[in-house]
């Protein structure tokens, strides 16, 4: 037996975090137990275990997250381990974790410092101090705005970039701990380099700067312990010096321009710093005061992985362009041995246009790196600056430039990767990791919309659709558990509504549907996938002020009717069936769109009331809940059951949060909906992400996989065969002669309809939870010969679950599935004669015939379209109804979406019916190979 994946709140020994509880969670492998008998966690003050100042122990612990009440001290380190035995005797004791506390509520010494004001520049703040005594322990607890690094005797310490990070400002200003590594007998010197960041730089939808104030500045702690049990505490104060960085500027949208000689020929003597004594008495400094610092929540943001360049690039305009093969999010390095004067400039794009640098769709966004040499040999990098690319236009590099001089490194924040998938198919190979790049591109810190453009904004619709997705893809347990707060502090100051995006500079009264309802969806995601009650009670709150806020609008009018009618939505944005083939909005009503996502909200909150046991609650929105279905059934569906919006979009989320008269007869519209539609993706953000994963919820697995595995456009393969390694904004971001669309919102790197690889996870593979945190799971696959093999692993909260097939060539099934310790599935087998098996903990491995042939795919609901794919099935075809061969072969997209049954049906067409129905007969025994 081993004991893994010990993480406290869903964070690796976690340092300087703000908890408002401590979840401590792990996970049991190499065991020949089902079930634990017993869990011992053991909490002590020391290494060692000799202090042990806390115990929780019993066979009920949960390993998805169990809570340690224990009160904390600030600045202190806890070690605790965790002790399992199994139901077959066996034990193990977990390696030693550990979480350490920041200041928590602990007053600042420390003041505010900064530049003088009418010194504009980047300042390096600096104290320079001596240590004369052995150190046991040091510290430092510190933060600085817009953002900063910190070094130690000339060394960066940590390897965190763009912190302190984004928040809400106005009300908390995060700090971080540093191990003082570096620290040496004698002089040390301890610097803040300052860059402007999202605080004070050019940034949000306006492109203002000075959003929240309009100083650079540090405040922190360096607390020293001493093998003599002494201490220290070296504070920021007026005994810190400053002087001017060589970052000329910095921003976020632009980029960096370091520049060794900026000083050169003129004075930058070191200087007195300001103390900013009273920061809330001027208005660039009023958000700096003490009671806004608070412990991290943010993960770090790292250089997670490294990119090679893969192709230097002579372009017919005659520039010099680095591809790095794959769009991404961080910066480039590289090593710099030029003579003085030198000056390189690094400009970003994501696709070139006729084999040329592009970068029209990054709207204001200059995003340069811009370095200038003294003449001394070094590796470069921009400091407070991070860009969204593939490609980098490079101009003043002396010479011949080599690909092994540059480094891309990938910036994202810290989460641990929990889903794999791998099939037969390369095309959805592709498409599936261009949803995992879209992720790292867009999770630096808060989940984005695009790391490119003058944007790059938390808008809380993007997230709310890829949350399930994401939440196989990685661990998001932490990271959404800080988008929370951000979303919780903004939402203070809109009387319990939700912004579209955050940051909300000006706290601007827009909310609206889909995207507010983020406040309800990604809560129930992170109980589903995680099953922590605490993180639910975290955000309920949140999600009651958010519904309670439509309810509030809603009674102002003179009477609540009971619908979310009212107010701008962006409904189903970008979908292709709006008045125009470029209209922002599709043609589904909005006002039917916002109050199914009420209701669906008010749901959610029910179901989170009574699950903290808050029954006045629940009672109160289950009577909510009922009137608002009653109201959308009254007003858009008709007195027989039929709805009455005849979109793609309607149906989906009719479907997906059930509300209808008559399920069947709604499945009945969505499908010739969908014939009408030619079998053509028309539904957008509202619509598309949802598209397979709610066909295969109605049984229509088939149409699902049409719709994955299309390949013209619009279609999720037509951005992979041109190139695309992310997620494109819309369906047509590029045309098919490789020409980009519209600049004016054209992300390349943009994951919401990333959010289809949930129906693969889900449904191709059958791994979904049947209880939060998946202590309990479903493995149900629904295997398609065009994907005759999936190989798809998910390491939940509960631990790994795998489910991988194969359709062999002799018509066998081979299944291989994989259930973690302590925990149960309920597999389902397709074809296999006992239809569902509840098993637990262990490996088990099917081989069998199974009692459907998936290698003969074909029958009376298959469509032309699907046919004319396969030339076999097109010769059966066109030997007993050749004029309806000849309208598959044609692509005629109308009658190309309809079935073999649909055809028997059109007596206007050439065919003989009863030759049909031999063709029919023939190909359901037509095997695939």
């Amino acid at each position: 037996m081993q004991i893994q994946d010990l993480k406290i709140n869903g964070v690796n020994n976690p340092v300087g975090f703000h908890m408002d509880s401590i979840i401590c969670s792990w996970k049991v492998t190499h065991t020949k137990s089902q079930k634990q008998a017993n869990v011992k966690i053991e909490v002590s003050a020391d290494e060692d275990f000799c202090k042990i100042i806390f115990t929780k122990e019993g066979a009920d612990l949960k390993q998805q997250g169990e809570t340690l009440c224990m009160e904390l001290k600030p600045r202190t380190t806890y070690y605790y381990r965790v002790a399992v035995t199994g139901d077959q005797g066996d034990s193990a004791v977990s390696e030693t974790g550990s979480f350490e506390t920041g200041k928590m509520e602990e007053p600042w010494q420390a003041e505010w410092i900064a530049a003088a004001e009418e010194d504009c520049f980047h300042p390096v703040l600096r104290k320079v101090f001596s240590v004369e005594k052995p150190v046991r322990r040091a510290r430092i607890y510190g933060t600085g705005v817009g953002l900063f690094e910190l070094y130690m005797n000339g060394e960066k310490l940590g390897q965190e970039y763009l912190a302190p990070y984004v928040t809400q400002y106005e009300t908390n200003i995060q700090v971080l701990t540093f191990p003082a590594e570096g620290l040496a007998q004698g002089e040390n010197t301890l610097e803040f380099l300052l860059g402007k960041g999202w605080y004070m730089g050019v940034f949000g939808l306006e492109l203002q700067k000075h959003n929240y104030g309009d100083r650079m500045a540090a405040i922190g702690e360096l607390h020293i312990e001493y093998e003599d049990g002494t201490e220290d505490v070296i504070c920021t104060d007026g005994s810190w010096e400053y002087r001017g960085s060589m970052i000329e500027d910095s921003g976020i949208y632009d980029g960096e321009i370091y520049n060794e000689l900026l000083w050169e020929g003129k004075e930058n003597p070191w200087k007195p710093v300001n103390v900013l004594e009273h920061p809330e008495e001027n208005e660039g400094t009023k958000n700096l005061v003490k009671s806004h610092l608070m412990d991290r929540l943010s993960l770090p943001v790292l250089a997670m992985e490294e990119l090679a360049v893969q192709e230097i690039i002579h372009t017919p305009a005659g520039e010099t362009v680095l591809d790095f093969g794959q769009n991404f999010a961080g910066f480039v390095e590289f090593d710099a041995a030029f003579p003085k004067g030198t000056k390189i400039t690094l400009e970003c794009a994501e696709i070139l246009q006729e084999g040329n640098f592009y970068h029209g769709n990054y709207r204001d966004a200059v995003s340069t790196f811009t370095y200038i040499s003294d003449g001394t040999a070094k590796k470069v990098r921009p400091h407070f600056t991070f860009f969204g690319f593939r490609y980098i236009r490079l101009t003043g590099w002396p010479g011949e430039c080599r690909k092994e001089a540059f480094t891309g490194k990938v910036l994202y924040s810290d989460i641990e990767r929990t889903g794999y998938i791998r099939t037969n198919n390369e095309k959805i190979n592709r498409l599936y990791e261009n949803t995992v790049w879209g992720l790292k591109g867009n999770f630096i810190d808060m989940p984005t919309d695009c790391p490119q453009r003058s944007e790059r904004l938390g808008w809380t619709g993007d997230a709310q659709v890829f949350a399930p997705t994401a939440s196989y893809h990685m661990d998001t347990r932490a990271f959404f558990h800080k988008f929370m707060k951000d979303l919780r502090d903004e939402q203070r100051f809109l009387d319990g509504g939700i912004p579209n995006y955050v940051p909300n500079i000006g706290h601007k009264p827009d909310c609206g549907s889909v995207w507010g309802d983020v406040a309800t969806f990604v809560p129930y995601v992170l109980y589903q996938y995680y099953g922590s009650a605490e993180e639910l009670e975290y955000c309920y709150t949140m999600m009651r002020d958010w519904v309670e806020y439509i309810d509030r609008q809603d009674a102002v009018r003179g009477g609540r009717q009971y619908l979310y009618n009212f107010g701008f939505h962006f409904g189903d944005w970008l979908a292709l069936d709006g008045p125009t083939p470029t209209s922002f909005k599709g043609s589904t009503n909005d006002d039917f769109i916002a109050s199914v996502y009420y209701y669906r909200s008010v749901q959610i909150v029910r179901e989170a009331a009574g699950r903290l046991g808050k029954t006045e609650d629940a009672k109160r929105y289950q009577e909510l809940e009922e009137k608002i279905y009653e109201a959308v059934l009254r007003e858009f569906y008709t007195p027989s059951g039929r709805l009455a919006i005849d979109t793609q979009a309607a149906y989906v989320i009719a479907l997906k949060f059930h509300v209808y008269k008559d399920r069947q007869k709604l499945i009945g519209q969505f499908k010739q909906r969908l014939m009408q539609d030619c079998h053509q993706i028309k539904c957008g953000f509202v619509g598309a992400p949802l598209l397979c994963t709610v066909l295969a919820e109605a049984g229509l697995f088939e149409l699902a996989y049409d719709f994955l595995l299309k390949e013209g456009f619009p279609s999720w393969l037509y951005s992979v065969n041109l190139g695309a390694t992310t997620i494109w904004e819309r369906w047509n971001s590029v045309g098919e002669d490789g020409t980009i669309s519209d600049t004016g919102m054209n992300s390349l790197n943009h994951y919401s309809y990333g959010s289809v690889m949930e129906f693969v996870y889900a449904y191709a593979a059958g791994i979904r939870p049947l209880e939060p945190g998946f202590a309990k799971a479903v493995i149900a696959p629904h295997p398609d010969i065009r994907l005759r093999k999936i190989e798809c692993s998910y390491n939940s909260v509960s631990g790994n679950y795998v489910c991988n097939y194969e359709i062999c060539g002799d018509g066998k099934m081979r299944v291989q599935v994989e259930v973690p310790f302590n925990c149960e599935a309920v597999v389902e087998l397709p074809g296999y004669p006992e239809k569902s098996m509840t098993l637990g903990a262990g490996t088990y491995e099917y081989c069998y015939v199974p009692e459907t042939d998936y290698r003969k795919p074909y029958s009376k609901d298959t469509t032309l379209n699907r046919i004319a794919a396969d030339g076999n099935a097109m010769k059966v075809l066109a030997k007993y109804a050749p004029a309806i061969a000849g309208i598959a072969a044609s692509g005629d997209p109308e009658l190309g979406a309809n079935t073999l049954e649909d055809i028997s049906h059109k007596g206007f067409l050439p065919f003989e019916p009863e030759k049909l129905g031999q063709a029919v007969e023939e190909l359901s025994e037509l095997a695939v190979e």
